[in-house]
């Protein structure tokens, strides 16, 4: 099968780009035939996706829209395999050389800013449909920034987005909660497909062929845990909530507390000057800022942590970090909010906070259930590998070949 496959960047910037450098060496060696095109080759700072050999590739940012679409064109594939994209008019006219298939990983055409949060009076997930009523929201919501202009600019570009989506002949998902989202948003059920997502699986083996799991006398003698966020540090990734719930947490289980923060961000100094003041009244409790890690710093980071902390406040889509985690047995204290409980199951590999609203006093909760007692966070971290496991590229690749067949049974 001939496959197009069409993203925002051709840099490798988040995890869509690092789905697709792992996606298509795959669909490459399943002897599927490859182009990829893209509308920008930015940031510089950041590596390409790495194309399989001979794949052709088209640069929207140097072709033009026309003659990007006549490239695709004549290439004829089989079939389209849409990403993130930037311009919705460069949507709709490739939509009409091919069939097309959408992977949703954020929330696309379904909100103005893309958050899908309101963040007044408290923080919470919304879970409205799109539409006119949403810039009523906006602004008392606290939804997005300030500007009356860049909102229906925003308003504006999803509703071109959504009408776009109508046009696929099936949308993909990682998690239930985001098939939901496309079905309350008009997508018709039978279109909307949701399957394991792939999770990269560690860059070492952490002991010989498999994850070792501490002896419970290791674990019942242990006079500190280590935590760990990884993620962008932003408001609504919620490293301040975690912060807030560290005294809970150390009070209740009597240990010292390492938490180590792996990322960066807007947000970073502030995280950084309200973990001195908490240290400051709670010195069992210490607080690194690694900034951020690539690949292999982040498998030894890893490898020093007892228990990953997602406290995201908005609806993550599906929350990469956690089966990432649960690849290296480690456990995960998370808000419900959006797609997380498709991966993390109470009791099984870790524990989940209410999310709506998501509070400390919750997430300190969910903590102390994964490290209260030995005899069950070992079982946790078996757990953790056990789910972790589902969500492989041959299980993804299964499940999306079903969907091509779906949308191309002549050539499947």
């Amino acid at each position: 099968m001939r496959i197009l496959i069409v993203n925002w960047s051709s840099r490798k910037i988040a995890g869509i780009e690092d789905y697709l450098t792992n996606l298509m060496p795959a669909l490459f060696q399943r002897r599927h035939e490859l182009a990829f095109a893209y509308e920008v080759d930015i940031p510089d700072s950041r590596d390409r996706i790495p194309l399989p050999e001979g794949v052709p590739c088209w640069n929207v940012s140097d072709l033009g829209i026309q003659r990007t679409l006549e490239c695709m064109k004549a290439w004829k594939p089989h079939l389209i395999y849409a990403h993130g994209l930037l311009d919705p008019q460069f949507e709709d006219e490739f939509l009409k050389i091919a069939p097309a298939i959408y992977f949703s990983h954020n929330y696309y055409g379904t909100c103005i800013s893309g958050m899908k949060t309101f963040k007044f009076p408290i923080v919470r997930p919304c879970n409205r449909q799109f539409g006119p009523a949403c810039l009523l929201h906006y602004f008392p919501r606290r939804c997005g920034g300030r500007s009356p202009i860049t909102m229906w600019k925003l308003f504006r570009r999803e509703s071109r987005r959504l009408a776009n989506l109508h046009k696929y002949q099936a949308i993909v998902t990682h998690s239930n909660h985001m098939r939901e989202e496309y079905v309350r948003n008009g997508i018709p059920e039978s279109r909307v497909y949701s399957f394991v997502y792939e999770v990269a699986r560690p860059h070492h083996r952490v002991s010989g062929t498999s994850v070792l799991v501490p002896s419970r006398q290791d674990i019942l003698s242990k006079r500190n845990w280590n935590l760990l966020f990884v993620g962008r540090m932003e408001l609504l990734k919620g490293g301040a909530t975690l912060i807030n719930a560290l005294p809970a947490v150390a009070d209740e289980l009597g240990v010292r507390i390492r938490v180590t923060f792996a990322g960066d961000g807007p947000q970073r100094t502030a995280w950084e000057k309200k973990a001195s003041k908490v240290r400051a009244r709670h010195p069992e409790l210490e607080f690194q800022f690694a900034g951020w890690a690539d690949k292999n710093r982040l498998d030894q980071i890893y490898s020093e942590t007892d228990l990953l902390v997602v406290p995201s406040l908005w609806p993550e889509p599906f929350g990469r970090v956690g089966p990432e985690a649960g690849s290296h047995g480690i456990p995960v204290a998370a808000f419900n909010v959006g797609g997380v409980s498709d991966w993390l199951i109470n009791g099984v590999n870790g524990y989940l906070a209410p999310g709506n609203p998501p509070t400390a006093a919750g997430l300190a909760t969910a903590i102390i259930k994964c490290l209260e007692d030995g005899d069950a966070y070992r079982e946790l971290r078996k757990g953790a590998t056990t789910v972790a496991k589902q969500f492989n590229l041959e299980h993804h690749l299964e499940a999306l070949h079903e969907v091509f067949a779906q949308v191309t049974p002549q050539l499947v």
